[in-house]
């Protein structure tokens, strides 16, 4: 059977492949630590849980409308104007099927075959494969390390062409951690609307920030960005709901109804109960979420502290997610190894500690660590990857 041609160019998720490999070491017995997941380690709050099973026994088990609850939808407005100072109506929310499904059918209802989308570099690895399903053209630019992994003005405006449709903005980011001012933010919007290029703004990480820094949504800037912002969000990585699959995206009528269409043809509706779920965590105050980011920045500063006193290994400290993106080429060269996908493959069999190459996000030196996980167990890799590099120091 042969398949189509827009499977053919998909590049397996690289965090996903660590993963798997990582739990099936575990599963033959040995002591593996992982350090490729991107979700909280923390189990969802309890005030959700039992939201989720009221909302079961209430019989709330049915088909919703392919955009969402309107109870959802209304909560999410509400949460945009406090946290945000944006004022949406629910015309222009659609929940979806987790943030990701958010931005793969945005992809599918903006673009045509050679649309190109700018994705500045480090980057998620689905958003690459997310625009070529859709049949456009990523087009790549590197953030410098030395300016925090994030896209200057002058950068976008040398990649812009008479094809670019839009560009991607992650802040905080996956996988650097890094996020931009609100002065940064404003001279790439000047960039966009000079160049009618649509910014699609990933601010799934919001919640999760461990400095003084605020986040700041670019469509918060002014109207002109407002009406050429769709901002991507959801609950999975602020209330610990990864498996509960509910996001959403905010903007432009005509665009959010485009993509109530394609969802009403794909998913139909996200899971109902989900949904009910979503809207009580929307509903409650923040003290869950406060709790589980102290924890963050306490594995934070413990990491980056063991990671940057390993010999060959420089990072830059990031304000928010819970990954650190280390620049290791220094070390992969000491130790003897071609590139730092081998030097991965290397730690992950001899030390057991899974951690994800840099190379399926954009930057081939470095590499991705996350950080939720428990103290003692991120003290504990550190200690292997340490141990790796001293003992393949000379060979």
């Amino acid at each position: 059977m042969e398949l189509s041609k827009r499977v053919e160019t998909l590049t397996p998720s690289s965090t996903l492949a660590i993963t798997a490999k990582a739990k099936e070491l575990k599963k033959q017995g040995y002591d593996v630590i992982g350090l490729g997941a991107g979700e909280p380690d923390f189990n969802t709050p309890d005030y959700i849980l039992e939201a989720a099973k009221e909302a079961m026994d209430s019989g709330m088990t049915k088909y919703t409308p392919a955009g969402g609850i309107m109870e959802l939808k209304e909560a999410i407005v509400r949460k945009f104007k406090q946290d945000n100072q944006l004022s949406y109506s629910t015309n222009e929310i659609i929940v979806t099927s987790g943030a990701k499904h958010a931005l793969y059918t945005l992809f599918q209802v903006l673009l045509n075959d050679g649309d190109e989308v700018i994705i500045p570099a480090p980057f998620w690895v689905s958003y690459p494969e997310q625009v070529k399903l859709a049949g456009g053209t990523p087009v790549f630019v590197s953030a410098l390390e030395e300016n925090e992994f994030k896209l200057t003005p002058g950068e976008l405006k040398k990649a812009v062409t008479d094809r670019t449709k839009a560009v991607v903005i992650n802040s905080p980011s996956n996988p650097t951690g890094m996020m931009y001012s609100k002065e940064e933010l404003e001279a790439l919007g000047k960039v966009c609307l000079d160049h009618n290029i649509l910014i699609i703004s990933d601010e799934i990480y919001e919640k999760l920030i461990y400095t003084s820094d605020e986040h700041v949504s670019i469509a918060s800037i002014s109207s002109e960005l407002k009406e050429n912002t769709v901002v991507i969000n959801g609950v999975s990585k602020s209330h610990s709901m990864t498996g509960w699959r509910i996001g959403y995206a905010a903007g432009p009528e005509e665009i959010i109804k485009a993509m109530t269409n394609l969802a009403s043809h794909s998913t139909s509706n996200p899971t109902s109960i989900a949904q009910f779920a979503a809207l009580a965590a929307y509903q409650a105050d923040e003290s869950a979420i406060n709790e589980m980011k102290k924890a963050f920045a306490e594995r934070l500063d413990t990491i980056y502290r063991l990671i940057t006193e390993i010999p060959g290994i420089t990072c830059k400290k990031p304000k928010g997610a819970f990954y650190v993106f280390p620049n290791v080429k220094e070390a992969v060269k000491m130790n003897g190894f071609s590139n730092t996908d081998e030097w991965v493959k290397a730690i992950l069999e001899e030390e057991k500690v899974a951690l994800v190459p840099g190379s399926g996000f954009g930057f081939d030196d470095n590499v991705r660590l996350s950080y939720a996980l428990a103290m003692d167990e991120l003290v504990e890799a550190a200690k292997r990857i340490k141990r790796f590099v001293l003992n393949h120091q000379n060979k």
